[in-house]
């Protein structure tokens, strides 16, 4: 079987932070925004990724608030389920959470950077 889920959203919060495993495996997790529908009808539905290894090390500096990002991963599923993770709050309600571990991050957008005034470069 093959699990691949792929999304663009934007940071949630400045909560990405780089942790290890007992065993010295580097993860980070943070959660993913992603915004469907028009004008009044929007929806905004929250994931929850991870990351692993270098990627986890190299990437996490950068995953803070607002970011832009393009995650490819595997869905996670619950087992008793087969659909989101669930489970009940502090208060006793019932929660449910999608959950990717991601294979792949890319930063979407960059800084706006002001063109130089040459004519003899072509701007494509």
């Amino acid at each position: 079987m093959w699990n691949k889920f792929i999304c663009i959203g934007n940071i949630g919060k400045d909560d990405a932070d780089l942790r290890y495993t007992a065993s010295g495996q580097p993860v980070s997790n943070f959660s993913l925004a992603t915004t469907s529908g028009w004008g009044d009808s929007k929806t905004t539905l929250w994931i929850r990724c991870t990351i692993w290894g270098k990627l986890a090390e190299s990437l996490t500096p950068y995953l803070t608030k607002g970011k832009q990002v393009l995650v490819e991963g595997e869905l996670q599923v619950d087992t008793a389920t087969g659909g989101p993770r669930v489970w009940t709050d502090k208060s006793g309600n019932a929660r449910a959470s999608f959950e990717i571990t991601a294979r792949a991050v890319v930063l979407l957008g960059s800084k706006s950077v002001e063109p130089e005034d040459t004519e003899d470069e072509i701007p494509f």
